[in-house]
């Protein structure tokens, strides 16, 4: 695999572009890659935040809670916004995972049984299992407008989820902090499992983006597939690369 050599930096660009080689890629390989593609193309993918916010290690987010619950005193403010930020991340990585968890649930499972399964109050799903994306939303889910925009709460759950459908919105996860609006009914439920109280105002991120400008190329004999895309700032080229290899679904 080989991947861009640009540098992400915040504020810099609208998007990024980037450009992937993976090697060793055979027929059957290569159709399923195709096939996945195109659903990424279609339905977009989660914005995880990436394996390098938490550092080489990957527990700068533990330096971030132990600071947050006041069992870590670190004296440089930017070295302390930058572990709490981490934590941020984690939570909110955290907070995507059991939506996630929640999307598939609804794939193979009735609205009452996966309300079963996350210990939701009956009827708190109702709506969601006939949206047409693979995200489902819920009442009280915040909402921001797609690519950018301002942020409301999910009211009308079927005129949410169609504009959602249409790329129109985004659903936007919690960034814990002061300041951050917070979601309410059952997005609220879920989401007070990863909030915490810190000293850094929050704010919300996109929980799920859209891949642009995808093109892919099939060298048949180096069997190299390589592909071509842009997501927006801020966002890791990984969340595509795990669904591709079936790491995420």
């Amino acid at each position: 695999m080989t991947r861009h050599s640009n540098k992400i930096r915040v504020g810099h660009l609208k998007g990024n572009r980037f450009n992937i080689r993976l090697k060793k890629v055979l027929g059957v390989q290569k159709d399923k890659l195709d096939s996945v593609l195109k659903w990424i193309k279609n339905n977009g993918v989660p914005n995880y935040f990436g394996h390098q916010r938490f550092g080489v290690n990957g527990n700068n987010w533990q330096e971030g809670q132990k600071l947050v619950e006041g069992k870590l005193k670190i004296r440089d403010r930017k070295t302390k916004e930058f572990l709490i930020g981490s934590y941020q991340s984690y939570l909110f990585n955290a907070w995507l995972s059991k939506r996630m968890e929640l999307n598939l649930l609804l794939e193979k499972f009735t609205e009452s049984e996966t309300e079963a399964v996350m210990k939701l109050a009956k009827g708190s799903l109702s709506g969601t299992k006939v949206q047409e994306n693979f995200f489902k939303l819920v009442e009280g889910d915040v909402m921001m407008h797609y690519p950018y925009g301002r942020l409301f709460n999910v009211e009308d759950l079927k005129t949410e989820a169609t504009r959602f459908a249409t790329k129109d919105i985004a659903p936007a996860g919690l960034l814990c902090g002061k300041k951050a609006q917070i979601s309410e009914a059952t997005a609220g439920i879920i989401e007070k499992s990863f909030i915490e109280e810190m000293s850094l105002n929050g704010t919300r991120r996109y929980a799920w983006i859209q891949v642009t400008e995808v093109t892919k190329n099939y060298v048949e004999d180096k069997a190299h597939y390589e592909l071509s895309f842009v997501l927006p700032k801020g966002c890791y080229a990984t969340n595509v690369l795990d669904i591709l290899r079936g790491e995420k679904e």
